[in-house]
């Protein structure tokens, strides 16, 4: 009985021992097989619209302004604007004092009434003369042919020795008129062409000295606004000379077309083109966005820690450049002021309904690693791999993505489109409804194709995150 008992309980021992010895094998193998399983996050690929945004900051500048400085030295005798406001064309902007210019424009003018009435009387002079020198003519030619009548009468000895030596005494008296007369005509138009002269001389002078008045008084170019005012009445203003700049007496600004101007990285500017569309966000002006379109590209670049063109440059320079993009905003609002600042996004580029995945699944892998994964017995050879991996023969490093296939990480090829601000468009190598790995940073730059893996699209912790 006691015998039977103890076998029994040796057969419920063995058994015993038999089942944990079977859960101690299955568990280790899980637990080792679990080691080689990668912990991913995953996306999918889907259909959305991208755009492809530059940004840019810069400031607030009207498209037409100007400095007007001084033309002329003097004082200010008169400031008929203020800093800030509206001013239309032509209107009377400053005064300079203008005693000795205003005196020398009425010396001149009086001059010129003298010359003109001098120029009067050479010209009447002149008339007379020519009209004297047409009588010497005809008295000349009378005189001639009497005396050439008076030579025959003598020959034929009908008239008497006295009379023709009066005749021929009256032809040499209207000889020496004739040249007299030609004479005083000639003296005549000199002298009214000198008198034209002077007239052309003292309008000139009373241009000159014209100009020079008008030159303290200041006007609007054009409709705008009083932007800046840095002079006061009774200041005293320089013209430039040389490299020395004049003073200025003001800025006006055309304020009904506004423009944003900012500096464009230069690995952006090959993608901004003229009418592009653009989002302008101002400073002083928060939680409101305009709109605008780029105007003008600039051509030359910009050293970002100078501000100096590289025109204007002699030497090379390795530093980063900037290119100058100018935005007309085509909703400004009415009290917009320059020099405020600004931050434009230009869209360079845009796709409809494109398929497009997460930027940060992308990532490289050499071509030998996928020629493994491709070789190693089970994978999946899609034709978009073959096809992809056939172009990227030559290169040294492929991108592309992992797409989860039967819970194993495949590494696709693909060719991408326009970038957006989290996705890019995927031309080649994907289809709809993929879902590719998207982290995290650490596991995509470790992650060799062909692994395990487990999904977990939990949000990671902070800690998480600054460890990977």
């Amino acid at each position: 009985m006691v015998t039977g008992i103890m076998k029994a309980w040796k057969k419920i021992a063995i058994g015993v021992g038999l089942v944990i010895l079977i859960a101690i094998v299955i568990g280790f193998t899980v637990h080792q097989s679990s080691k080689n399983v990668v912990t991913v996050q995953t996306g999918k690929v889907q259909r959305q619209d991208l755009s492809t945004v530059v940004s840019a900051s810069g400031e607030i500048k009207p498209k037409t302004y100007v400095n007007i400085g001084a033309n002329a030295y003097g004082k200010i005798t008169h400031l008929y604007v203020k800093e800030g406001e509206r001013v239309k064309k032509d209107q009377l902007l400053a005064q300079l004092e203008n005693v000795q210019s205003a005196a020398d424009v009425n010396a001149n003018e009086a001059s010129l009434q003298a010359a003109q009435t001098d120029a009067l009387a050479a010209d009447a002079n002149l008339k007379t003369s020519e009209a004297d020198l047409v009588r010497a003519q005809a008295d000349y030619e009378r005189n001639k042919l009497d005396w050439e009548r008076a030579q025959s009468l003598y020959k034929d000895g009908l008239i008497a020795k006295s009379d023709f030596d009066s005749r021929k005494n009256a032809w040499a008296t209207a000889d020496s008129g004739l040249v007299q007369a030609q004479a005083r005509v000639a003296q005549a138009k000199a002298q009214n062409d000198s008198a034209g002269k002077h007239v052309s001389q003292n309008r000139a002078n009373l241009t000159r000295v014209t100009d020079v008045l008008q030159k303290t008084t200041y006007s609007a170019p054009y409709d705008g606004v009083v932007t800046n005012l840095p002079v006061r009445e009774g200041e005293s203003v320089v013209i430039g000379i040389q490299n020395a700049l004049g003073s200025t007496l003001m800025t006006i600004a055309d304020m009904s077309v506004i423009t944003a101007e900012v500096k464009v990285d230069e690995t952006d500017i090959v993608n901004v083109h003229l009418g592009q569309s653009a989002e302008i966000m101002i400073d002083a002006i928060p939680k409101k966005i305009f709109h605008g379109t780029v105007s003008e590209i600039g051509d030359n670049a910009i050293v970002r820690s100078s501000g100096v063109s590289t025109s204007q440059s002699t030497t090379a320079s390795e530093e980063a450049k900037d290119f100058k993009v100018v935005v007309t905003l085509t909703d400004p609002p009415a009290d917009l002021r320059p020099g405020l600042s600004t931050t434009a996004k230009i869209t360079t580029a845009t796709r409809s309904n494109a398929l497009a995945l997460p930027i940060q699944a992308l990532t490289l892998r050499n071509k030998t690693q996928i020629e493994q994964q491709n070789n190693a017995p089970g994978a999946s050879h899609s034709p978009a791999v073959t096809e992809v991996s056939s172009k990227t023969k030559k290169e040294d490093d492929v991108q592309g993505v992992f797409v989860i296939r039967s819970k194993k990480a495949v590494f696709v090829p693909v060719t991408t489109g326009i970038t957006g601000t989290t996705d890019i468009e995927v031309v080649n190598g994907l289809k709809e409804g993929d879902e590719v790995i998207t982290g995290s940073y650490k596991v995509l730059r470790t992650l060799r194709p062909g692994s395990m893996v487990k999904i977990d699209n939990t949000v990671p912790k902070k800690e998480d995150e600054e460890t990977s």
